[in-house]
């Protein structure tokens, strides 16, 4: 059969070029993917080995490793983590290094350090944001305290205010020296900040007997309690911690400005073209919201999130302004 009078009306016309010129856009979309999965992907990680970090990724690395190749967990910890930071902003982009940024490195750096070496929302590329997390006040079994109001008590009897005391925070400017911080100024307390170089050594020294009070994330306060040398006091969220059911948050002990949380999301450098970002962004947001994935998170003290990158940024936004105002109301400068 023919249609010897037929002509193509301008809406085929422009579906048959659209079809033509998106054509080499698909084919260099997939070329850019092809094959992703036959070369390792580096995990950057601010902190060195053994934390709740390498929990997250490690997880995250066996339910992506058949859809995206081995991950491989790279601690560079030093500078309270800004080193890995500036090795994942210069990385090559092409999606094999990446970074699990943590809401210090992201929104507090840059009004808690002078001279950032790097712009948290110009220089990376937004994956998602995995998991958030509440910290934990933890001391050593010696400490003559079982409670919030014991320690207080106890403190006041080291020097004025407590000022013979000293708490470890996992790094200057995070939420665990602020956490800190915040329980000073509640309760009119004058305890010395002791900054560490990532958890790990700042759990040792605790069980260890060198400080007497750490703030911890509840996944490393979990770690630490079956060893009997430490005691959790109290968590900082707005409700209780489910795996820690027994602790009181500092907010019904009745110090309601002592509230802390915080989160880990992974980024990719800047420039990372976007089918490579598609893919990243697809599987990690698969592989978090894994069964196996959740109930690893829920474990060790973490809370699955899975936001996309819009949400991600939203967030950074708004956390970075908050913090802005924070610390210039108590004009807190950090240094290493």
């Amino acid at each position: 059969m023919t249609f010897p009078n037929f002509q193509p009306g301008r809406r085929q016309a422009l579906a048959a070029l659209g079809g033509l010129a998106l054509a080499p856009l698909a084919s260099q979309a997939q070329a850019q993917t092809q094959g992703f999965a036959s070369k390792p992907t580096r995990v950057l990680i601010g902190v060195p080995a053994g934390g709740t970090q390498d929990v997250l990724t490690r997880a995250v690395a066996d339910a992506v490793r058949s859809s995206l190749g081995p991950l491989i967990i790279d601690n560079k910890s030093g500078a309270s983590g800004r080193i890995a930071v500036d090795t994942v902003k210069t990385a090559e982009p092409d999606g094999h290094t990446l970074l699990l940024g943590t809401a210090s490195m992201m929104t507090m750096f840059p009004s808690a350090y002078k001279n950032l070496s790097y712009d948290p929302i110009k220089d990376f590329s937004p994956l998602i944001n995995a998991a958030s997390f509440e910290l934990a006040m933890v001391v050593h079994k010696d400490v003559p305290a079982s409670t919030v109001p014991e320690f207080i008590a106890w403190a006041k009897t080291q020097g004025p205010n407590g000022n013979k005391v000293s708490f470890a925070s996992y790094g200057a400017g995070t939420p665990s020296h602020f956490l800190g911080e915040m329980l000073n100024r509640a309760a009119g307390l004058q305890m010395v900040h002791v900054p560490y170089r990532g958890s790990t050594p700042a759990r040792q020294d605790l069980m260890g007997g060198t400080v007497p009070v750490y703030f911890d994330t509840v996944g490393g306060a979990i770690t630490m309690q079956p060893t009997g040398r430490v005691k959790v006091l109290a968590t900082s969220g707005a409700r209780r911690s489910p795996p820690m059911p027994a602790i009181p948050t500092f907010v019904e002990l009745g110090y309601k400005d002592v509230i802390a949380a915080a989160w880990f999301a992974y980024y990719a450098p800047a420039k990372t073209p976007r089918p490579v970002l598609d893919l990243l962004r697809a599987e990690l947001t698969r592989a978090v919201n894994t069964r196996e994935v959740r109930q690893q998170l829920l474990l060790n003290g973490m809370y699955p999130v899975g936001d996309g990158p819009d949400a991600l940024v939203k967030t950074m936004r708004e956390d970075i302004e908050r913090w802005a105002r924070i610390m210039k109301a108590t004009n807190f400068v950090a240094s290493d």
